[in-house]
């Protein structure tokens, strides 16, 4: 069937509108020298029909894998059916804030909901409406440490996600501020000697991760006593929620903020995104914090009803003054992930606890194989760094029998050759792991 959006009347229409004699005329200011002279060589137009068969049998040439050892900020949960039943209804399928938002009280509802859940989950009093992932959820968090101390250092751990330091270093870059790394410990934690000597006067925020990119959990307590004797900001980061399922929240730790990666609520792999970025803050750092808040009021009538309370420091409002200038939220991720909470509840507990005892039993039996060692001595959650002979070999084995092996972490931390960070969430049964262990041996 054809398809013009616009007719020759609509066109003329727009082009008295505008003031021009042809559509040339609206690409006058592109230079001629990049202007095409003719039409690329474009196929014929195909008919739904044959558009579909030919898009069916390119995804026929796909070749998923059976299974993935590999997590590094994304991961391999389960998705109960009701997450995908809810986020497909047709009032909420729009990957946009709305905004005109208290005519649309069941996505603010919804996002309410979802704001009071991800404060629960990380020991905070306040959670924004979500953010676009969680590497931009840390560096927003630098950036506001930062200007609201008025200092121009930030200190991030060697074991933050490689992803989530180099987008902090992008965004302090631009706004003129320092940055250091601190490197790990032998366990693969942050090296608390080495922070305390850099600690100073003015250093605005130090940025960790637990569990961190090796799958090891920090120690947060004595960090933000470090931290907060200098008079400094901490931000707690975590790239796989699931872990809060079991573990003490870094806001109850001490930890200022807590951002991260909301994927693992929820929200499928996508090849890599739409993602979610949870952004979570004490009480104080209300009226600073960047993105948008949904609150629960009553109307003139005294009906329960939902508005958006604070979005005053985003860029259509406040500019260049604003702490920061993200102006929009990951609405349809964030249900996604509220849905997915509000389902599982405190069982949630019970799958943080599933991915550590899979963990542990694919570490003990690839430890069995010759030559193959523990890099790290950290607890750890539900990844873990193992060294090996080969890791490329290791890899390419797997690969032709249909399983994505563990990362290789040499290309992030060079002087950790051969070493593979693997991941084991509940999607892997005991036979899967047996089976890889067996293909590797």
């Amino acid at each position: 069937m054809d398809y013009t959006p616009h007719t020759d009347e609509d066109i003329a229409q727009m082009k008295k509108a505008i003031g021009i004699a042809s559509l040339e005329d609206m690409f006058a200011d592109i230079p001629e020298k990049f202007c095409l002279k003719r039409l690329p060589d474009i196929p014929a137009s195909l008919s739904e029909q044959e558009t579909m068969a030919l898009m069916q049998s390119l995804s026929l040439q796909n070749r998923l894998p059976q299974m993935t050892l590999t997590g590094a900020g994304a991961y391999h949960h389960f998705i109960p059916a009701v997450v995908g039943h809810i986020i497909n209804r047709a009032e909420f399928y729009t990957a946009y804030t709305p905004y005109q938002a208290e005519i649309s009280q069941g996505i603010l509802q919804a996002i309410y909901e979802y704001q009071t859940m991800i404060a629960h989950l990380t020991g905070t009093q306040i959670a924004n409406a979500s953010m676009y992932d969680g590497s931009s959820a840390m560096a927003e968090a630098a950036i506001l440490s930062a200007k609201t101390l008025s200092r121009d250092k930030i200190i991030i751990a060697r074991s933050v996600h490689p992803e989530y330091r180099a987008v902090t270093r992008t965004y302090c870059w631009a706004n003129g501020y320092e940055v250091v790394e601190i490197p790990f410990n032998q366990s693969g934690q942050l090296d608390l000697p080495v922070l305390q000597k850099e600690l100073a006067e003015n250093v605005a925020a130090v940025l960790v991760q637990s569990p961190n990119f090796f799958g090891g959990i920090e120690d947060i307590v004595p960090i933000a006593e470090a931290v907060h004797a200098h008079g400094a900001l901490l931000v707690a980061g975590f790239t796989d929620g699931t872990a809060l399922g079991i573990l003490k929240p870094a806001g109850e730790l001490g930890a200022d903020f807590v951002v991260g990666e909301g994927q693992s609520f929820g929200n499928s792999l996508n090849y890599g995104g739409p993602y979610l970025g949870i952004f979570a803050a004490q009480g104080k750092f209300l009226r600073r914090i960047p993105g948008r808040l949904v609150g629960a009021t009553v109307d003139k009538k005294g009906q329960r009803g939902f508005v958006l309370t604070l979005q005053t420091r985003e860029q259509h409002i406040r500019r260049e003054k604003a702490t920061s200038n993200i102006c929009s939220n990951e609405a349809l991720c964030a249900l996604a992930a509220g849905v997915y909470l509000a389902a599982l509840g405190k069982n949630l507990q019970k799958l943080a606890l599933l991915n550590v005892q899979k963990t542990q039993y694919l570490k003990k039996q690839l430890l069995q194989l010759s030559g193959w060692k523990e890099v790290f001595a950290a607890p750890v959650y539900n990844e873990f760094v193992l060294s090996c002979p080969d890791a490329g070999k290791v890899n390419d084995k797997l690969k032709k029998e249909g399983i994505v092996g563990g990362y290789e972490l040499q290309k992030d931390y060079p002087k950790l050759k051969n070493a593979l960070l693997f991941c084991a969430t509940e999607m892997l049964s005991k036979e899967d792991m047996d089976k890889v262990v067996a293909i590797i041996k």
